[in-house]
């Protein structure tokens, strides 16, 4: 058997339509944590409010952000795949097909960058990234939606030859310029090394990792939580109201390179939209996320 077109257009279009609905069962459990222990009480007004329209978002189907933003896809595909018509194509009429079919009605949020005209249709749209993994018999497909929030603050900057000290630098000024105003608490997906896409795809993936499962390098992972620690302490808190949540979490993913190396910077807003599906040749679908 193979993946067929079918299935993709359908699992896709599911994902993406899943993601607005509801958090991953990760971040709620960073919204409970964080209530015990935030010492704020408008910053612990504001994460019992989030938690709170989560949960009726989840029981209501309602969309949990009017900014359902672009539909973004990042896609592992086994060497043991086999696929059968345009898997490309079918994931922009699953998606062409869901704009004309959602409950409630999505807003036009795809913009054409050089006439800024809006509609449910673009260049390149969804958005959609490939990566060859080992030796499965299926698609791993990861839906991770776009809007304000979550894309607005992204940054790259090339440092050369820089030392740890400064590599730390250049992401806690980067998230200093982001301030409050990518809708905390967030997930801070950082990448480190590589080339200038390379850097920005891995700090991408760094936000689609679950809350508490650290880099598994000692070295990485200290780094992540000494980064954690610092810019809760930056005082931003969710929504920006002040105390000290504004992450949940800093993930670091690197990649050697030359001597130039860029460090990479994305955010995912406080609904850290995140839905994975897996599948395999058999026709089988396993939800994931």
């Amino acid at each position: 058997m193979a993946i067929t077109y079918d299935l993709v257009k359908e699992v896709t279009a599911n994902l993406y339509d899943w993601s607005l609905r509801r958090i991953p069962e990760s971040s709620k459990a960073e919204f409970r944590k964080a209530l015990a222990t935030e010492t704020e009480p408008q910053a612990r007004q504001t994460l019992a409010f989030m938690l709170d329209s989560a949960e009726r978002a989840e029981t209501t189907g309602k969309f949990l952000c009017s900014d359902a933003g672009v539909p973004s896809y990042s896609i592992k595909i086994g060497s043991g795949a086999r696929m059968e018509g345009d898997i490309r194509q079918a994931i922009v009429d699953g998606f062409a097909e869901l704009t004309r079919t959602i409950q409630p009605p999505l807003l036009r949020f795809v913009t054409n960058p050089l006439t800024n005209e809006r509609s449910f249709h673009g260049k390149d749209m969804p958005l959609v990234s490939w990566d060859l993994v080992g030796e499965g018999d299926y698609l791993d497909i990861t839906c991770a939606p776009k809007a304000l929030g979550g894309g607005r603050w992204a940054a790259v900057e090339i440092l050369v030859s820089p030392s740890l000290d400064e590599i730390e630098r250049c992401i806690l000024e980067i998230v200093l310029r982001a301030g409050g105003q990518h809708c905390p608490p967030v997930v801070i997906g950082v990448g480190v090394g590589g080339t200038f896409d390379h850097a920005a795809k891995l700090s991408k993936d760094a936000t689609l990792r679950p809350f508490g499962e650290r880099n598994p390098e000692p070295m990485v992972a200290d780094m992540e939580e000494r980064l954690t620690r610092a810019v809760n302490q930056m005082g931003f808190g969710p929504m920006g109201v002040g105390g000290a949540t504004t992450t949940f979490g800093v993930h670091i993913e690197y990649a050697s390179g030359h001597g130039f190396t860029p460090v990479a910077v994305s955010f995912n807003c406080w609904i850290n939209r995140r839905t994975r599906a897996r599948i395999y040749n058999s026709g089988v679908v396993e939800r994931i996320e």
